[in-house]
């Protein structure tokens, strides 16, 4: 994880944060699927939908993840990628605002 000092490139990220891939998917927390559910990102059966993105990118989605700055734990991609934090995703980095996150 890297902490951005000059904001000149990305204006808004404050951490960019490497991505790894796993073996196995790592799985979303509770609090993330009501999240989805309530933005309509995710079905009553746990089935995602996410717009824009194709089932192939979504399935090599699943095997990423990240060490999460604000959480400061290891989340799947998936769930930073639909994260308020989340600014964007170049190169196999995520560009983190690192805003502290409410609960909602």
């Amino acid at each position: 994880m890297y902490y951005t000092d000059s904001m000149s490139d990305i204006p808004e990220a404050k951490f960019i944060v490497p991505i790894k891939g796993v073996l196995k998917a790592v799985s979303l927390d509770d609090m993330a699927k009501i999240e989805l559910q309530k933005i309509g990102m995710m079905d009553e059966k746990g089935k995602l939908k996410l717009k824009g993105v194709s089932p192939k990118m979504l399935k090599r989605m699943k095997l990423e993840a990240v060490d999460c700055p604000v959480l400061e734990k290891e989340v799947g991609f998936i769930q930073c990628y639909v994260c308020s934090n989340f600014h964007s995703r170049i190169s196999g980095k995520v560009f983190c605002k690192g805003e502290p996150l409410r609960l909602q």
